[in-house]
């Protein structure tokens, strides 16, 4: 790129975020903690909120009208508990936007208004992919700890304690997520919530069949009676055979999914490598619209093989 070809409003755009980048190191990075809150120092003075602050709660209450009356789709605040996100709808969509704007900044910068698309497109992506790794994470050591936690449970019991009580034992012994879950299910049902219905929200949440049996094991011992520690005694015999079933499964098909992640990661990776690499020949993919079909065209065909792809590696039992 020759000097004569650079934009004009390069320099002052670069001069203006260099001086906001040293702002922002100078008031907010460096600046001494000693101070005393203000509120401290004068308590009669009534409080007001810095401009940013200001901007900002008037951007998520924007924000939270619009996604509100739509709270049970993709952002509700039941799939963001799921996955271990303890924020609000607007919180989230809030630092999406800001993190797809920068994208699309910098990737408008590095290579023009293609590459800011692709790097925008790609950003969503990323923070939608992110959602659904951490959800399936959270439910995979969920799902890890639903054995240790019912044995806790079963010798709690057997020590004479009452089941709210052998839950709340559980919840203090165990790590996240499985603390967490049990706190609020004895949290919910202290506050007069029936037990039944806090058990099954964790297991909707957590999508965990597992605890399903758990929790359908406790609503029949209520309603019939009898020793409920030999009866999760029994239910935790099963869980253990179905996670060795499972843990094997998953042995056998991990072969299959390396080459479903290579086999779909290969196009991208070349392709933003060709970006850097020999800029002149990937012109046409990115300035013509015979490339922008071959693009468009590629994305459907990956899209579809990482769908069936998806089915094959992913056995019934």
């Amino acid at each position: 790129m020759n000097a004569s070809s650079v934009p004009a409003f390069l320099l002052p755009a670069g001069l203006a975020l260099m001086y906001l980048a040293l702002f922002l190191v100078f008031w907010v990075v460096l600046k001494s903690r000693r101070t005393i809150d203000v509120q401290r120092r004068r308590p009669d003075m009534p409080h007001r909120d810095s401009i940013l602050t200001t901007v900002t709660n008037s951007a998520l209450g924007a924000i939270e009208s619009r996604i509100q009356p739509r709270s049970g789709g993709y952002l509700s605040r039941e799939r963001l508990d799921a996955a271990g996100l303890k924020k609000q709808p607007a919180d989230y969509v809030l630092l999406a936007g800001v993190i797809v704007a920068l994208a699309a900044v910098a990737g408008f910068a590095l290579a023009g208004p293609f590459f800011a698309l692709l790097l925008a497109v790609l950003a969503v992506v990323g923070l939608i992919a992110l959602l659904n790794v951490l959800r399936s994470r959270r439910e995979a050591k969920f799902d890890e700890q639903v054995p240790d936690t019912l044995q806790m449970l079963t010798g709690g019991m057997r020590a004479g304690h009452s089941l709210l009580r052998a839950i709340d034992a559980a919840a203090k012994e165990s790590e996240q997520p499985m603390s967490e879950e049990l706190s609020r299910i004895v949290n919910e049902t202290r506050i007069g919530r029936d037990l039944r219905d806090s058990m099954n929200e964790v297991v909707v949440r957590t999508r965990n069949e597992d605890f399903g049996w758990i929790s359908q094991a406790i609503e029949i011992h209520r309603e019939v009676g009898g020793d409920l520690a030999e009866v999760l005694d029994h239910v935790g015999e099963t869980i253990r055979d179905r996670n060795r079933i499972r843990r094997q499964v998953r042995a056998l098909s991990a072969e299959g999914r390396v080459s479903a992640i290579v086999l779909i990661s290969l196009p991208i990776v070349m392709f933003v490598a060709l970006l850097f690499i020999n800029p002149r020949y990937a012109h046409t993919f990115t300035s013509t619209v015979p490339g922008y079909l071959m693009i468009a065209a590629a994305a459907v065909m990956l899209s579809l093989g990482a769908f069936w792809l998806s089915r094959l590696i992913k056995p019934k039992y």
